[in-house]
């Protein structure tokens, strides 16, 4: 018989952490694992089922100065401005910048290198929702791109390369799963090579350690030695990356 899956819980609620209070979201559901979360709609703490509301504090509290930090900078970034698609307007690929030019003929999307040098993005003229089409030409590219770095990591580690499909998740820029292959953000098709390769070593190294133990981050190690370095770059790079559509943004996120 199959059980049923209880569907998570959230609640409001509050906590003083250093002298001020801070509320949050308190989200219960069928994980293992604490976890915070700071994006621009708020704090939330996310825990198993039946955690007690002792060790949801202390967790918090182990964290007092990560979360104030990062409410701090929250408070301190200038506000989203969204991506404007019109013509001329630039974005990055791969860590180059891409221009929008949006005089094609016909229906064909399509990337070229342009007179001058920079790469481009080709969009009939007839196209009415800019947008929209240059985040579908960049999901395929994201696409077309990723299988590759993930065979090369696979190979690297010498296991069998799994199915590879785009994310859109607000607090990971991956996922691996033995059932469901890998998933990748796509919008790391913005980010230079390097840091990309970042992610897709961190996720490979998932299929050899499903969990984030020393084992897992010596395999982390063995494939991409400068982690550290890249892990700090991708944290920076991820609050310039150009917002196209709503909810593109980024959560910041500290996993237990």
């Amino acid at each position: 018989m199959l059980r049923r899956r209880t569907a998570p819980r959230e609640e409001a609620c509050e906590t003083v952490l250093g002298g001020r209070r801070v509320r949050y979201t308190l989200r219960r559901s069928a994980r293992r694992t604490l976890a915070l979360q700071v994006d621009a709609r708020g704090v939330k703490v996310a825990v198993p089922l039946h955690c007690p509301a002792a060790e949801v504090e202390r967790f918090i509290a182990t964290h007092t100065q990560w979360l104030l930090d990062k409410l701090d900078a929250l408070a301190a970034r200038p506000a989203v401005v969204p991506f404007k698609a019109v013509d001329g307007a630039e974005f990055p690929l791969l860590g180059r910048p891409c221009r929008l030019n949006l005089g094609g003929s016909g229906r064909a999307v399509r990337w070229r290198v342009a007179p001058d040098g920079i790469d481009e993005l080709l969009l009939p003229v007839a196209t009415v929702d800019t947008a929209a089409a240059l985040e579908r030409a960049l999901r395929r590219r994201a696409l077309a791109w990723y299988p590759g770095r993930v065979a090369e990591y696979c190979h690297r580690l010498g296991v069998p390369v799994p199915t590879v499909r785009l994310s859109s998740a607000r607090t990971r820029w991956g996922s691996c799963s033995r059932h469901s292959g890998i998933r990748l953000h796509w919008r790391l098709i913005h980010l230079a090579p390097a840091l990309v390769d970042y992610v897709v070593a961190h996720e490979v190294a998932h299929l050899a350690e499903m969990n984030h133990s020393p084992r897992f981050w010596s395999v982390v190690e063995s494939l991409y030695p400068d982690w550290r370095a890249a892990r700090r770059q991708l944290r920076e790079a991820a609050a310039t990356l150009p917002v196209i559509a709503a909810g593109d943004e980024t959560a910041i996120t500290e996993e237990d």
